[in-house]
């Protein structure tokens, strides 16, 4: 299959990219920028200049494809609400130029802000109304779906970690150099979803292969680690004290992420690996920060 990846530069979009090609398929990758694009371009991928907000640079990319996979978004956590609603458009778009095709179209969710009712959250527990984060790209993958495209989501846990990681894990790790503490909230017994970053990209992978369209799948290895184990493991990496904090000082020591400090969410994938035959092989998270590769920048 010919495939178009948005985010082809990015920390999760570029480990799709060297998936597909292992796979034996062909890119061609979205770049916003020269040092993306060259980075595309280097992987093996032939790339498309466009960016999520230029939708029309996102309707030629679906052209002369077999599918779409769509990792891009800011994370710009300054505009997170215009940046959702950017997501949104882009989705959008995507689906409206796939519209009766039949062709897979693979959207990037997330686990972290679904409710589960009794236990880990499944495939089926839905994004209710009123969900905390500005972002829901749900809603317009399930419109394609109905408008005869075989759209699928892949929501990621968390914590998608893995050499060269910048997103949760090596924030937390940013946060405690700076303080000189890694810290943990109140028990820190709250737990995150965590996936290896090579494993989440052989499930969008899969996703594209065999996924049935208005399916959700689950990039959960883990389903769920003890923050304060995290905070224990990124102390040991940086010999530095760790220490629990009341709610009332989150916000002084995380920052803008005190809202993602504080996830306790369990997830599941077990019907994700039933229906794609998934099976995740990476290390788990702590594994992953004992290796030392988080603490060497």
């Amino acid at each position: 299959m010919r495939v178009f990846v948005t985010g082809a530069s990015g920390w999760v979009g570029s480990a799709v990219v060297k998936d597909l090609l292992a796979a034996g398929h062909s890119v061609l990758g979205m770049a916003r920028s020269d040092t993306s694009a060259a980075a595309v371009a280097a992987a093996g991928a032939d790339v498309h200049r466009g960016t999520i907000e230029d939708l029309d640079s996102l309707r030629a990319g679906t052209q002369g494809v077999d599918g779409v996979i769509h990792t891009a978004f800011s994370h710009d956590f300054s505009k997170f609400v215009e940046n959702g609603i950017a997501e949104k458009a882009a989705i959008e778009a995507l689906g409206t130029a796939l519209a009766g095709s039949g062709r897979p179209l693979v959207v990037t969710s997330g686990v972290a802000f679904t409710p589960a009712s009794g236990g880990p959250a499944t495939e089926d527990d839905t994004v209710p109304p009123g969900n905390p984060v500005p972002r829901n790209p749900e809603a317009p993958a399930f419109a394609a779906a109905a408008n005869g495209v075989r759209a699928t989501l892949v929501r990621l846990s968390p914590s998608v970690h893995g050499d060269g990681d910048h997103g949760f894990a090596a924030t937390l790790v940013g946060i405690a150099r700076e303080k000189g503490v890694s810290a943990y909230i109140g028990d820190g017994l709250n737990t995150w979803p965590a996936v290896h970053r090579s494993d989440a990209a052989t499930l969008y992978r899969l996703a594209l292969e065999k996924g049935v369209a208005g399916t959700r799948y689950h990039a959960v290895a883990e389903e769920g680690v003890v923050f304060r184990d995290i905070a224990e493991a990124i102390g040991r990496g940086l010999g530095l004290p760790v220490v629990s904090i009341t709610p009332e000082e989150v916000g002084a020591h995380f920052g803008w992420f005190a809202r993602f400090a504080g996830i306790n969410a369990l997830a599941s994938s077990s019907k994700t690996q039933a229906a794609l035959g998934w099976r995740p092989t990476g290390p788990g998270l702590l594994a992953d920060l004992d290796q030392g590769h988080y603490f060497g920048r």
